[in-house]
């Protein structure tokens, strides 16, 4: 600018001048909305701030480069580190699409879990696989709290995938099912025709179906549906009666997770004397809100029921809250039996949840996605799942190799099921057919989901993946927990169930009836 102001009609002119001038040409240009210098570098490259004032936060994609919150930082330090490491080899990148940095303390442990266990994945990939290429290059990618900004976060990702410097050949991740979650795996699939594997989340109308099997064009799920895992727990608690159960559920409405709750719960309790008992969550459900004031005044209600099992349709926070005033009920002769789905795998680290309530006649029971003891113990099933696998994990987790990562926790199946998720998404990229190139178009990775089943089959470290034809896990084993009332933030095995009522057969694929009944959910 400086030189262009020097040649200004009418001779040379002084530096001070010069630098009066340019202040005053920038300053026009600041207060007309002229971009001078590019987007504000704060948050680091391919990071931009977004969000309202008091409430912005840096959201886009980073190799590891940008930490997103203080706990993940030894984790984005060791994935920065072996991207650097790979970046000379042929490579794809895998993005996990996750909120980075979210306010709850028990989100935030939640969140680590799950970007360890896509780094994991990575590492085994790159380093326990007898050098089979592509090698593996992890990106995060931050949509924001409530995925508020997927959709500019989605653009990048597209943009990244059409680039022969990034490579992107499939996103990982997504943990709740919610309307915004399917709006930004809807854009992903369809508007950019990315392969995305699913974290844990297990609405029914979150994926494929024979009613709508291009709802997700290339959308993959390594953990059972909603409506599975209330299934499995049905066949697992066969001797319930009907009459002694009760349905507690939110009503807000556009929580696809609850929507799955609520119709699987409300089959399984045809012939309970009571109406479901209500209430209303914030519409931000990670928020505390008035709900506890509501379930103080339900329990009473409870209380003169003749409910002996109560199922729970509903989120984390407003689950805790239940479980507590539960415990401080007055009838307490009565003892409660609480089920619900795998969204409860965040409680055992919730610090407001009251244990004392385990120890007063309330048992937490609820179907998770996974559990350590659940391929290491006797009675593991002999089809459906392995030790060898989870014990790769696990030996993967606990080696000095990996580098410093934060502690790291597999009971709360947070990190086991992104380990698995990675896993998945990397057997599609490397699944290759003679003269096939190193580097895979999306569309064959897509297409390669329609061969993971049978012996093609991925052995993850939750139980065998065994995707049918529209994308889902055919009758994944799910494991049926408790939290346990003399170890607080101990998750107690109690079992494993099955959708189909039966282990998975060894050729681990759906007959044309089971896929057409699963299908049609």
């Amino acid at each position: 600018m400086t030189s262009f102001i020097a040649r200004l009609p009418g001779g040379p002119i002084t530096k001070a001048a010069a630098l009066v001038v340019a202040l005053a040409v920038l300053g026009a240009a600041v207060w007309t909305g002229i971009v001078v210098f590019g987007p504000d570098p704060a948050c680091g490259k391919g990071i931009e701030e977004r969000g309202p004032e008091g409430a912005r936060e840096c959201t886009g994609v980073t190799d590891g480069s940008f930490v997103f919150a203080p706990n993940l930082k030894e984790v984005s330090a060791r994935i920065k580190a072996e991207n650097e490491r790979i970046e000379n080899e042929p490579h794809v990148s895998v993005a996990v699409v996750l909120p980075m940095a979210p306010a709850q303390a028990f989100e935030q442990r939640k969140t680590l879990h799950q970007v360890q266990g896509a780094y994991l994945a990575q590492y085994r990939a790159n380093h326990e696989s007898n050098s089979k290429k592509p090698a593996i290059r992890l990106l995060l990618a931050n949509p924001g709290r409530s995925h508020a900004h997927w959709r500019p976060v989605a653009e990048q990702l597209g943009t990244m995938s059409q680039s022969t410097n990034d490579n992107l050949r499939a996103v990982i991740g997504f943990d709740v099912s919610t309307a915004t979650t399917q709006a930004a795996i809807g854009h992903l699939t369809r508007e950019r025709g990315i392969p995305v594997v699913g974290g844990p989340i297990t609405a029914d109308d979150s994926g494929n179906s024979a009613q709508r099997p291009d709802a997700y064009p290339g959308l993959a799920r390594v953990v059972p549906t909603t409506t599975d895992q209330a299934k499995a727990l049905s066949h697992f608690n066969k001797g319930i009666d009907p009459r002694h159960t009760l349905v507690v559920e939110d009503i807000r409405t556009g929580d696809n997770y609850v929507d799955a709750l609520k119709r699987a719960f409300a089959e399984r309790t045809v012939g309970s004397p009571r109406a479901p008992e209500q209430y209303r969550a914030p519409e931000e459900f990670h928020e505390e809100g008035t709900t506890a004031n509501a379930f103080d005044q339900m329990v009473d209600t409870i209380c003169t029921s003749a409910a002996k099992v109560i199922y729970f349709a509903g989120r984390p926070v407003q689950l805790r809250q239940f479980v507590n005033e539960l415990g401080n009920r007055g009838c307490t002769e009565k003892k409660y039996t609480v089920i619900t789905g795998s969204g409860a795998s965040t409680l055992s680290s919730d610090k407001l949840l009251d244990w004392d309530a385990f120890r007063k006649g309330v048992t937490l029971q609820y179907a998770a996605v996974a559990h350590p003891e659940a391929w290491t113990g006797p009675k593991a099933p002999a089809t459906g799942g392995s030790a060898a696998a989870f014990r790769t994990l696990a030996e993967l987790a606990t080696g000095e190799e990996i580098g410093n990562i934060g502690p790291v926790e597999l009971t709360d199946s947070r990190t086991i099921t992104f380990y698995d998720a990675g896993l998945t998404a990397i057997t599609a990229i490397r699944m290759r057919d003679d003269g096939d190139p190193v580097i895979p178009t999306l569309s064959r990775i897509r297409d390669a989901w329609l061969r993971l089943h049978g012996m093609g089959k991925v052995d993850g470290a939750s139980g065998w993946i065994c995707l049918d034809n529209y994308g889902n896990p055919y009758n994944k084993a799910v494991s049926v927990v408790e939290l346990a009332p003399d170890a607080p933030g101990r998750i107690r095995f109690v079992g494993l169930a099955w959708p189909t009522g039966r282990p998975t057969p060894a050729d681990c694929t759906a007959s044309r009836t089971e896929a057409g009944a699963s299908a049609s959910r």
